[in-house]
């Protein structure tokens, strides 16, 4: 029989100090990655959870969402005047058709707009912000060409930058009450950005040099007190018009 070796006890105590290291090295190992992620949020899941998204018998009603509804409210309050200025101001035919159609279209939308912000519960401003208020200075002192020439330029450059935003609204928007006011914003402003076109006044090159710089003509309004709301009482089953047809200046007669 072979002899069993002698009964150390140093060896004993010294295998269940490596066993128990081990175990700790082991538990450290599953315990350090909770740690470093506890603090760290995912930035898909942080937009999300900072989205202040509600409920609305209409579908979800997002910040984007509510944004929109306030900016075609500010885009009416400066566009419309910038309209009347245009009737009444401007030298040609094509410029006086444009000022109309921003009238027309925009007590159009500015309507749906109330209606849609009532039925919301979103606040809506009553005038045009500081900006706004800068650019229908810049028209009513203006005169002749020169106001045929800015009316133009900045109307087109306005139009530009809002299309692109009602698209993107369109496109995401989880309520049925912003997809209707976003449908009747593109017939708006589309019909809006070809009168403007038809003044023969736009610089297409400057134009879109402006609309890539990071700047825009239609700010982000201020925060507004609820108490600021326009009370507009919805009407079922109300429908909103859309603006006339485009029209472009009378063609031109030579001179006898």
């Amino acid at each position: 029989m072979r002899p069993r070796p002698p009964i150390n006890g140093r060896g004993i105590f010294s295998g269940t100090g490596l066993l128990i290291a081990a175990l700790a090295a082991t538990l450290v190992a599953l315990l350090v990655p909770l740690w470093s992620y506890a603090d760290r949020q995912d930035p898909a899941s942080a937009s999300v959870l900072s989205a202040r998204t509600v409920t609305t018998p209409y579908g979800p009603m997002s910040d984007q969402d509510r944004d929109f509804v306030t900016k075609v409210r500010l885009a009416g309050l400066w566009e419309l005047p910038a309209g009347e200025l245009a009737q009444r101001k401007g030298t040609t035919p094509a410029v006086r058709t444009a000022g109309r159609h921003l009238v027309d279209g925009h007590t159009s939308l500015d309507a749906h707009v109330r209606t849609v912000a009532t039925q919301l519960g979103v606040a809506l401003p009553n005038e045009p912000n500081a900006q706004q208020k800068e650019w229908l200075a810049t028209l009513e002192a203006a005169q002749g060409q020169d106001f045929d020439r800015r009316f133009a330029e900045l109307l087109r450059l306005a139009h530009g930058r809002v299309f692109s935003l009602v698209a993107q609204v369109r496109a995401g928007t989880q309520n049925s009450l912003v997809r209707d006011l976003a449908d009747d914003a593109n017939a708006t402003v589309l019909d809006h950005i070809k009168v403007l076109e038809a003044t023969g006044y736009v610089d297409f090159a400057a134009l879109a040099k402006d609309l890539t710089a990071p700047a825009s003509p239609v700010p982000t309004p201020p925060e507004v007190e609820p108490g600021a709301a326009v009370p507009v009482a919805p009407s079922p089953g109300e429908t909103y018009s859309l603006p006339p047809a485009t029209a472009g200046p009378p063609p031109a007669t030579s001179s006898p």
